[in-house]
């Protein structure tokens, strides 16, 4: 399909803007929104470096559907802006598990499309990660071990860096400078998820997603394209538990 020079200049412009901020705002989306032309080549260049354009409210975001997009961020950045200097990769995996545990708990499932709650303290998504980990230490070594391998994630060491930030034991603990706690950690990936614009603050200590993490949410997250499964990993665990102890209940009507 050819395009005229303006067309495709018009397009251009757009897409170098939210190339370079990462967000087109209202007053410029209706240039997008409106020509046909225009927004299928800034889809086209968006898909170039394997992104996406995504509309969510009355804003336009580029986001990175691989991790060999120039737009992801690397774990080096991660590392170097949010974490602590001793920072290592199970810092970022039990940041990535905490970040899909608070967006898990917005939905009544994995495959739910509306959340179902407005916003979580920042407490209770500590109480929701350590459920999440206790679960984890169900299984034995060898199913952690095989799972570290089909899913990229060293489960072991995110459990372990979760343990170590008790926050029971943190004053014995701080004095030794080897830990933080782990409301101070949670702290850290609601900076980041703030600064990705993908939390708002409703209150003190209370976040709640924003229109960019649900239309991402919708698209992406529940994909098994994109999350690889670990969401079924992370939950089946939870549901097959909650079976069991129905199987359970069922038997002792059985008996009595």
């Amino acid at each position: 399909m050819a395009y005229d020079n303006d067309t495709v200049m018009r397009a251009f412009r757009l897409y170098s803007q939210l190339a370079m901020n990462g967000v087109i705002e209202k007053d410029r989306l209706q240039e997008y929104m409106a020509d046909d032309e225009v927004r299928g080549l800034l889809d086209q260049f968006a898909a170039e470096v394997d992104c996406a354009a995504l509309v969510a409210g009355d804003q336009l975001f580029l986001i990175p559907l691989v991790r060999l997009s120039p737009f992801h961020v690397s774990n080096e950045y991660l590392k170097k802006t949010y974490m602590r200097g001793s920072a290592v990769n199970a810092d970022l995996y039990l940041m990535y598990m905490t970040i899909i545990v608070f967006i898990g708990a917005f939905y009544d499932s994995y495959q739910s499309l509306e959340p179902t709650r407005n916003f979580i303290p920042l407490d209770e998504w500590a109480v929701l990660v350590q459920e999440r980990m206790e679960l984890l230490k169900e299984h034995s070594e060898e199913e952690l071990k095989q799972y570290e391998g089909e899913f990229s994630y060293n489960w072991s060491a995110v459990i372990e860096k979760w343990d170590v930030m008790d926050d029971i034991k943190e004053t014995a603990k701080r004095q030794t400078g080897n830990t933080i706690s782990r409301l101070s950690f949670l702290d850290t990936v609601r900076r980041f998820l703030m600064d990705q614009q993908l939390v708002v603050e409703i209150g003190e200590g209370e976040l709640g997603l924003t229109e960019k993490t649900k239309v991402i949410v919708q698209r992406y997250f529940m994909e098994l394209e994109y999350n690889r499964g670990i969401l079924n990993f992370l939950y089946d665990l939870d549901n097959q538990k909650k079976n069991g102890e129905e199987a359970q209940h069922h038997a002792g009507d059985i008996e009595n």
